[in-house]
């Protein structure tokens, strides 16, 4: 139904989460979609108004009743972000990757140079942009980097300095090392699985130890900060701790991925290794 009670913030927000699903605010849209680490029970006694739900019970669809529509804007991190009705049930959006901005605005500084691997729609590469940094935002999928690039054109970075590479990761990464370039900030948050530009496969399983021994070697001397994050399941921070720590010979921070919830419990969402200077 038509939500008549919108806040004024337009950000995005969890409210709630239990039975298998979580509650959001996303910008003026209150939503309701699948969450299968939410086996406890929910907090509030009712989840109202709702703008739109999503199921994955039969097959992935929007219920009838979703007002939804084709994009909306929120603002996020002191961007403003489009989000959009997919129908795998996603937006646009990872809001715990909200964390790495803190991060990011300690690092990043004028022509600092950074690496964002697995970009998707263009966060953490527009909040360095934003900070004059020189991105190089990389991505498997055309339409994830045509959804970064009208992003930057929402904040008036349309001519920052960021190129926008369609690539397979792997193989950028490779043809990288052999020009010798170097980055002073490395950000990547692999798949668990996914397929290249020309069909080639990523699985994290096997890809990820070569892929890291790789980024080693784009390092700067003036390296500042490095963000693994990962949503595989099976992945936890010793894991990810080990991988990391083995690939950089760096000691890395590592902790859970969460989404803050306003009123309910805190939803893991993965997990990440990092390491700042």
């Amino acid at each position: 139904m038509m939500n008549t009670h919108l806040e004024n913030n337009n950000t995005y927000e969890l409210i709630d989460s239990g039975d298998g699903k979580k509650f959001e605010k996303v910008g003026k849209y209150y939503l309701v979609r699948p969450c299968a680490v939410a086996l406890w029970k929910p907090k509030l006694k009712t989840w109202e108004p709702v703008d739109g739900s999503f199921s994955r019970k039969n097959t992935n669809q929007w219920s009838k009743d979703t007002i939804l529509p084709e994009s909306w804007m929120i603002d996020f991190k002191g961007l403003k972000l489009e989000l959009r009705k997919t129908d795998f049930g996603h937006l646009g959006i990872f809001a715990e990757h909200g964390l790495f901005c803190e991060y990011l605005d300690k690092a990043v500084k004028k022509n600092t140079k950074v690496l964002n691997l697995f970009a998707y729609t263009g966060l953490l590469t527009l909040f360095s942009a934003k900070k004059k940094a020189e991105v190089c935002h990389v991505d498997a999928s055309k339409t994830a980097v045509s959804w970064a690039r009208k992003n930057a054109k929402h904040n008036g970075l349309e001519k920052a300095q960021i190129r926008w590479i369609v690539d397979d990761v792997m193989k950028f990464v490779k043809r990288e090392v052999k020009r010798g370039s170097k980055y002073d900030v490395i950000i990547l948050d692999p798949p668990t699985f996914g397929r290249g530009a020309q069909n080639q496969v990523f699985k994290i399983e096997n890809e990820l130890l070569p892929l890291l021994n790789y980024l080693k070697d784009l390092l700067s001397s003036s390296k500042s900060l490095i963000i693994l994050s990962s949503h595989t399941p099976g992945i936890t921070p010793t894991g990810l701790k080990q991988i990391f720590e083995q690939s950089f010979g760096l000691k890395a921070n590592t902790d859970e991925l969460l989404l803050i919830a306003k009123k309910g419990y805190n939803i893991p969402s993965g997990c990440y290794a990092l390491w700042k200077k």
